[in-house]
């Protein structure tokens, strides 16, 4: 027989048998928190969260088109190029923040090798790089991510932007996507993929710290600085931003200790790509200049020429006859404004009249005796200097590629300062021809015993030789024979 019991006790027994389910329920809810464990690993993160990025579709499809840059260069080669101090092997140690290896005897003979970074940015195999990178070199070696390996043509560097364009022979080469660096703000995301201490295709992120950061000497690039990892070997590889855009290229850190210290710069894409175009079409970066010397206005500065806050670009000195001293810029005045971009430092000045072609017309704001005026300036072109080398030079310089010169017709007026009937000085070495002894300030009197009038000339007999020329050289008032194998 079956017992009926109230219905009041049926609902008590109820309610503490569903107390006791969730004590246990939250017992063990307690002990998985306890163990980092959550029973639903996929649920979307809390309202407030923010994920992280995720790298893996950008370094998969762009990793590919960065490359692992070598060189080597000898110690005599170095040495004949203009001496230890400008050997971009020792300036990579110097941005570096790395001891000179040769501050602790003497240069070794055998040669010395170095490496960096670089990215591809066209099918048939333009490459860009760090310019302290390859300047000098006496061979460049690129190798891709698929271990093929091939000899690189240095078409030209250029000091001012520390950028360098390269060439292999190749086609249908994987390339990178360029970006816009005017976009970055500071806190985005970024990626540096390159080979620090020759690990390549390494990966490393960070954040946008800065932009158009000025790190003075004669640079005219606004610098990107990050956080990003950026250690020897990185320096010519790509900044990608999140949307797998090269922003830039990474170029040097501030260091005490010769590795990274949270503290990276990069030279923004647009600088580069504008060198690029220049050095591949014309074989030199033509930059504009107004002769002036500026500086940064600061608070003291402001309050004493009575601007309301520091702003603009404060002239220290007028070059005599410059161009800026014939608009009447005066030292003394800050430059506020160039045409319709507002100067906030001095270094947004330098590189907006760098940017200028020669003979055109600016517009300057200038204060002056507390009150804002507008002078016209005409730009004129900055000098050449030996900061700059490119392999598309004119024909008088092409003889590097035979032989490691570097040469030009002397003058008529040369000619008779240096009582000598040779036609050519050399300007530049490298190896095979610094190996063998020539030196810069040489004059070619002869090529193979044929005396040689022309830079035509010496190119033709040097073409036709199979594996070695004999040099007449004058040096000194004394002639020699110097036998250089052609490469």
């Amino acid at each position: 027989m079956i017992r009926q019991r109230p219905l009041h006790v049926l609902w008590t027994l109820c309610l503490l048998l569903a107390l006791g389910a969730c004590s246990q329920d939250g017992h063990a809810q307690q002990a998985q928190d306890r163990a980092g464990v959550r029973p639903d690993s996929t649920q979307e993160p809390s309202r407030g969260s923010v994920a992280l990025p995720d790298f893996v579709p950008l370094v998969r499809e762009y990793g590919d088109a960065v490359v692992f840059v070598e060189v080597r260069q000898s110690a005599r080669s170095r040495l004949s190029s203009g001496g230890a101090a400008e050997d971009p092997l020792l300036e990579f140690f110097r941005r570096f923040g790395i001891p000179n290896p040769e501050q602790f005897g003497e240069p070794s003979p055998a040669p010395v090798r170095g490496a960096g970074s670089g990215f591809i940015v066209s099918e048939d195999g333009y490459i860009l790089t760090n310019a302290h990178v390859v300047e000098n070199a006496d061979v460049v070696t690129v190798r891709l991510t698929d271990r093929r390996e091939f000899d690189a043509k240095v078409i030209g560097t250029d000091r001012g932007t520390d950028v360098a364009v390269i060439k292999i022979e190749a086609r249908n080469l994987p390339t990178v996507k360029i970006g816009n660096a005017d976009t970055l703000e500071p806190g985005q995301w970024v990626l540096a993929i390159g080979a620090p201490f020759g690990l390549e295709n390494s990966a490393t992120a960070g954040i946008v710290s800065a932009t158009s950061r000025a790190l003075g000497g004669d640079s005219y690039v606004p610098f990107i600085q990050t956080d990003v990892a950026v250690n020897p070997g990185n320096s010519g590889g790509p900044l990608f931003n999140m949307n797998g855009e090269v922003v830039g290229i990474n170029s040097m850190i501030f260091s005490r200790t010769g590795g990274y210290m949270g503290l990276s710069f990069a030279i923004p894409i647009d600088v580069a790509m504008d060198v690029r175009k220049q050095l591949i079409e014309t074989g030199r970066v033509v930059r504009g200049r107004i002769g002036v010397t500026i500086q940064d206005v600061n608070a003291q500065l402001a309050e004493v020429f009575g601007l309301d806050k520091p702003r603009g670009a404060l002239v220290s000195s007028v070059e005599p006859q410059g161009p800026a001293a014939k608009a009447g810029l005066k030292a003394g005045d800050v430059i506020l404004q160039i045409n319709d971009q507002p100067i906030e430092r001095a270094n947004e000045l330098a590189v907006a009249v760098a940017k200028l072609k020669p003979g055109t017309q600016a517009v300057l704001s200038v204060w002056r005796e507390r009150k804002e005026r507008e002078l016209q300036v005409t730009v004129e072109q900055m000098q050449d200097t030996s900061e700059q080398r490119a392999a598309t030079m004119p024909q008088a310089q092409r003889e590097e590629a035979k032989l490691g010169l570097a040469v030009r017709p002397l003058t008529e007026e040369e000619k008779k300062e240096l009582n000598t009937d040779g036609a050519i000085l050399v300007e530049r070495v490298t190896s095979p021809a610094a190996e063998a002894g020539v030196q810069p300030g040489d004059i070619i009197v002869g090529v193979n015993g044929v005396t040689v009038q022309s830079i035509e000339q010496l190119r033709k007999i040097v073409q036709d030789a199979p594996k070695t020329v004999a040099l007449l050289i004058e040096r000194g008032g004394a002639q020699v024979f110097v036998p250089v194998p052609t490469k």
